[in-house]
Parts: structure tokens; C-alpha cells; sequence
């Protein structure tokens, strides 16, 4: 009788252990951005990498983005809303070096881009956040972005001098979303 018992606790624990490590992982959110994904694509060497994780409490995102081989100087960066193939709103800036303040204007501090290659971190809060409010996440609606986000209805893109539309881009998403930022 005893054997019986067993299977049943074993299809248990290893369900539960599936379902943490899919949870785990709907917290980790990555992209490799290149110019073929961008819209329209863009024939260049450049390339790069987005990594996010999402605290627990999901009131903030830690991000890392680091690029290279770009064809110009970077002029900025961001992430938008929007699914593959298909442009939208920026909707979180990671780094500019316009001249002027960019519209929508983002939070007071926004770091420097590195040029042609280099990495930047930092995180983002519901602060953060400039809509556009024309696609339904406003400032401060983080869990609409991170639920966007996990969905794999959210990209990352770099701009140049060369590519101002943008250079490289990628879907963000999870291992476990339908984004093609898992490859």
C-alpha cells in the first residue's frame, strides 16, 4: 500500500517544483537586441543585451543593458509598448544624450549613454514610467509595464545618429513568454 502513496507525492513535489521555477523565472526578463529586429530593420553590426529582474514585491525593476559595434553614437535608449514588428510609446527611458530635455520629459535623473558601446544598470520604479497614455500605462502603473513586459508586449531599443528610429532592438520577455527574446 505504501508504493501507492508514493507516486502521488512524487507527481506533487515535482509540480511544485516546476511551478516555483517558472514563477523564478517570470521574474527574470531578458532580450538580445540586433538590427533585424528592428522596425524597419536595420542592416548593422551592432548588438546588445537586456537583462531585468523584478523584485519580489514587484515595485521595482533592477535592469542592465550593455551594447556594442554600433554604427554611430548613441543618442538614447528605451523601452517601449509594442509587440514584434510593430512600433510604440517609449514608455521608460534608460539613457539619453540629447541636447535638449526629451519629450515626454523623463524623471529629473537620466544617465548619460555610453557612444558606440558600454553598459548601463539602474532600476525602474512606477516613477519612472512616461506613458504614453494613449496605449493605457500611465506613470506609476508599474504592474501594467511588468505585466506588459512578462507578456512579451514590450521591447528595448538603442538609437544612433545614423538609425534616430533605432539601431537594434529586442522583444523583452521571460523564458517562459511567447517574446523572441528567448533565442
Amino acid at each position: 500500500m505504501r508504493r501507492k502513496g508514493i507516486v502521488p507525492v512524487l507527481l506533487v513535489v515535482a509540480l511544485g517544483a516546476t511551478l516555483i521555477y517558472a514563477q523564478s523565472n517570470a521574474s527574470k526578463l531578458k532580450g538580445l537586441l540586433t538590427g533585424l529586429e528592428e522596425v524597419p530593420v536595420v542592416s548593422t553590426p551592432g548588438n546588445g543585451t537586456f537583462r531585468a529582474v523584478i523584485s519580489k514585491d514587484e515595485t521595482q525593476i533592477a535592469y542592465q543593458l550593455s551594447y556594442s559595434d554600433m554604427q554611430s553614437n548613441v543618442t538614447q535608449a528605451h523601452i517601449h509598448l509594442g509587440k514584434a514588428n510593430t512600433n510604440g510609446g517609449i514608455q521608460v527611458w534608460l539613457c539619453s544624450n540629447l541636447p535638449s530635455p526629451p519629450t515626454p520629459v523623463p524623471p529629473p535623473v537620466i544617465q548619460t549613454c555610453p557612444q558606440r558601446s558600454g553598459t548601463i544598470t539602474g532600476v525602474i520604479t512606477g516613477a519612472h514610467l512616461v506613458g504614453p497614455a494613449s496605449q493605457g500605462i500611465v506613470t506609476g502603473e508599474l504592474g501594467e509595464l511588468i505585466k506588459a513586459m512578462r507578456d512579451g508586449n514590450t521591447y528595448v531599443n538603442v538609437h544612433t545618429e545614423v538609425s534616430p528610429g533605432g539601431e537594434i532592438r529586442s522583444q523583452i520577455g521571460t523564458d517562459n513568454s511567447k517574446s523572441k527574446a528567448h533565442h
